[in-house]
């Protein structure tokens, strides 16, 4: 039983093996044929003349003035009604400990004075953040620089007020 078991695991390792075909050039496909041709282009003729050129002007053919109105207007009235927007925060602290979240604001502010670290409160825990960014990117920035001195930092989905 034994030994069938080990052949026919041999058996299936060795077809599994990877084949070698008789030609061991690489591959190579002309696709020339099937690219767009296209006919060449003279080369402009320099102007040499100090007169320039008058343009005629061009009329408009397709007229959407009314329609782009009333869509920006919506976007207006969308904009204003708006108080909040999806942002991001760095968290640096997170915890039920107020004098470890203290702790934190306080040497965020040491050592790095050019950020402003806001301490709150949202119950069970406390929550030290850096900043208020509009995309990742921007947010990312900051937090390579913040992770050198607090390595648990962190990027947090937040809402952002706009006004």
């Amino acid at each position: 039983m034994l030994r069938n078991i080990f052949l026919i695991s041999c058996y299936l390792l060795a077809g599994c093996a990877a084949q070698k075909t008789a030609t061991d050039k690489p591959y190579y496909e002309d696709l020339s044929a099937h690219r767009p041709k296209v006919a060449p282009v003279d080369t402009p003729v320099k102007d040499t003349s100090t007169q320039t050129r008058v343009v005629p002007p061009i009329k408009p053919t397709h007229h959407v003035n009314q329609k782009v109105d009333a869509v920006l207007d919506s976007i207006d009235r969308f904009n204003q009604i708006r108080k909040f927007v999806d942002g991001y925060t760095i968290q640096i602290y997170s915890g039920q400990n107020r004098e470890v979240a203290m702790e934190a604001k306080k040497k965020m502010t040491t050592e790095l004075p050019a950020y402003t670290a806001n301490l709150e409160y949202q119950q069970p825990k406390f929550r030290v953040t850096v900043g208020r960014y509009f995309t990742k990117i921007e947010a990312h920035q900051d937090l390579v620089k913040l992770r050198k001195s607090f390595s648990a930092a962190i990027l947090v989905p937040e809402k952002i007020q706009v006004r």
